[in-house]
């Protein structure tokens, strides 16, 4: 089987898929390649605190509507530090801006139902995937899907693969910088069907470690708990989970805690990372590809979103009069965006989790930061806006 498109993109998933919704809008031939199988794709559990732009951009796309059926408006978050919590109006410091607690799985399958409403092409389940000749005027990408040997030729790739893709590795070593920092411990995710202990995310500093305390909907709640990077979820069970858990909530969230058996368990390690650039040749990256954030400020997806949101713009001019300047321009825009959260992640993380080479002194000091966030407006205003979204300009 032969293809010829304007821009073959690698992953579907939320990443890719957006970008197809865009390009698809914008009359741009396209093809999406995939290793897992839709199924697959449709099961994985990701965050889903989403910034206004993100919401934004898939109302452009009329791809909200269940979003706002069911999704979570939360106007702030608590921040619970010496046993007490705090709340960050994140509404009123920023002027009426919000986020909206709606899993990234959902995203996913509205994506996916919207692709297929449409017809669009994917090929998924696909082996073998090989890509030749990104420094080249057409890119040859040739794999297997379901036993049955494909080719493709396009003028473009976007590399939607994920961190462990292929993508990122295609560019010359001689060309890509890469940027790292591997946090000592790692998140404990359970996924539950129970009442959430609040109505808005409770963000937890202690002694003993962070805790997270989310939702997904007003009847499934997803919490986390810090533990050791190489810690086991099989050596937790649900009792042990909800125990350790419950230690680390004030006195009036204890009591409320809800429990109940896990539907999910997972351990998943943090780290920074952001590879430089975003494009060479006819190769894009975007999201995950790219960049890595660790979890604590719910940058990810955002990231993700704003990544392809430049890229369908940059490919859209491209195509309209072949001039590279736009593809140049491409990284450049992306990484500026991606540095300042990639420092709100990097600040947020440091401050919430327990580091212990840093004993007694590092904890206070980190309480004695959280302090002056509650209780100046300047600082308090400086984590809002960022949590909330840094400007994402259209232009």
């Amino acid at each position: 089987m032969r293809y010829r498109v304007q821009v073959a993109i690698i992953g579907a998933g939320p990443s890719g898929l957006l970008l197809g919704a865009l390009l698809a809008r914008a009359g741009i031939d396209h093809l999406i390649v995939e290793r897992q199988s839709p199924d697959y794709v449709r099961a994985r559990i990701r965050a889903g605190v989403l910034e206004q732009g993100t919401v934004e951009v898939l109302d452009q796309l009329g791809l909200a509507t269940r979003l706002h059926q069911e999704g979570l408006v939360h106007d702030g978050f608590d921040l619970l530090f010496q046993g007490r919590r705090h709340r960050i109006d994140l509404k009123m410091l920023t002027g009426g801006k919000q986020v909206v607690v709606y899993g990234q799985t959902e995203i996913t399958k509205d994506l996916m139902q919207h692709r297929e409403e449409l017809g669009l092409r994917s090929l998924y389940q696909v082996e073998s995937l090989h890509i030749r000749g990104l420094d080249r005027d057409i890119v040859e990408i040739e794999g297997v899907e379901k036993d049955q040997h494909f080719v493709i030729e396009a003028d473009l790739v976007a590399g939607c693969d994920g961190f462990h893709g292929l993508c990122r590795k295609l560019m010359p070593s001689h060309v890509l910088k890469e940027y790292e920092k591997v946090y000592p411990f790692a998140w404990l995710g359970v996924l539950a069907d129970v009442k959430p202990v609040a109505d808005e995310l409770i963000y937890v500093n202690s002694p003993q470690g962070f805790a997270l305390c989310s939702m997904r909907s007003p009847s499934r709640s997803r919490y986390y708990l810090q533990v050791a990077s190489n810690d086991d979820a099989k050596a937790w069970s649900d009792d042990r989970f909800w125990s350790v858990l419950r230690s680390r909530l004030d006195a009036e969230a204890a009591e409320r805690l809800m429990t109940g058996p896990s539907i999910e368990k997972s351990i998943a390690p943090l780290r920074s990372f952001v590879a430089e650039p975003m494009r060479w040749g006819r190769l894009l990256l975007a999201g995950d590809a790219a960049h890595i954030v660790p979890p604590t400020g719910a940058k990810g997806l955002n990231l993700a979103v704003s990544d392809v949101r430049y890229m369908a713009e940059a490919l859209t001019a491209w195509f309209a009069d072949r001039n590279d300047h736009h593809l140049d321009h491409y990284s450049a825009r992306c990484l500026q965006r991606v540095w300042r959260a990639e420092r709100f992640s990097w600040w947020f993380t440091s401050l919430m989790h327990h580091f212990p080479e840093h004993g007694a002194f590092g904890q206070r000091i980190q309480e004695a930061e959280l302090d002056y966030l509650v209780h100046s407006r300047a600082a308090a205003t400086s984590l809002a806006e960022n949590y909330v979204g840094l400007p994402m300009a259209w232009s």
